[in-house]
């Protein structure tokens, strides 16, 4: 007897589910499965995910969401979504699209840097690449938005520093199902808006799981 996907969902869809579930992350990533849209296309899935500081290396994922650290504030968090429309999209270019959402606090002074914008896009592509994807052959139609905002406090918050906050999106849309790679490179981008600093050459990820919502269903249908 053999298996195969749930009755209704895509043999392409459920592939694409299982290798973002195999996908190795670095310790201080961590995901948690969230309602997806449902009207953008007729099957997704949604992560959001945030780095945290100074996780352990090699702690476990929690298997309960009242297991995480509450009292931690994230350096950076962001969205993850699949959407997949087995007719394809024309705006698309196929029949898979991904769309993240990185936000992060960064420091003061970079808020006065006329390239901020253009040195975080540039991030997007080298965490693809970076990942091993090839612009034009395993991503196409890829686009975005970069944007900053300058927090200034007054009267009884005065004296509280400057912030800058900084919201990086990015879509793209995802030749084949692999997906495990393009979560990779999203959650590359989130550790470098962070500020968090870059394997060394020879140090391995560990594998991470979802939470929260791991063990429900995925968010299928229209």
């Amino acid at each position: 007897m053999t298996s195969g996907p749930p009755t209704g969902v895509p043999v392409d869809f459920a592939a694409a589910l299982a290798d973002l579930r195999g996908a190795a992350l670095r310790a201080e990533v961590r995901l948690t499965e969230i309602p997806a849209p449902r009207r953008v296309a007729p099957f997704s899935v949604a992560l959001s995910g945030d780095v945290l500081p100074g996780a352990p290396p090699g702690r476990r994922e929690p298997d309960r969401p009242d297991e995480h650290d509450h009292d931690t504030d994230p350096l950076a968090t962001g969205r993850f979504v699949v959407l997949h429309d087995p007719a394809g999209q024309e705006a698309w270019h196929g029949t898979f699209r991904v769309v993240t959402l990185v936000r992060a606090t960064l420091e003061p002074e970079m808020a006065a840097d006329p390239m901020l914008a253009d040195v975080a896009w540039s991030w997007v592509a080298e965490c693809l690449e970076s990942a091993g994807l090839v612009p034009g052959t395993d991503t196409l139609a890829d686009g975005g938005t970069v944007t900053r905002v300058l927090s200034q406090s007054y009267g009884a918050l005065h004296g509280t520093p400057d912030a800058v906050d900084l919201e990086i999106r990015a879509s793209w849309t995802p030749v084949g199902t692999r997906l495990g790679t393009h979560l990779r490179a999203w959650a590359a981008l989130l550790t470098m808006a962070a500020g968090v600093p870059p394997l060394p050459e020879g140090v391995a990820a560990l594998t991470r799981r979802f939470t929260d919502r791991s063990r429900q269903r995925h968010t299928v249908g229209p």
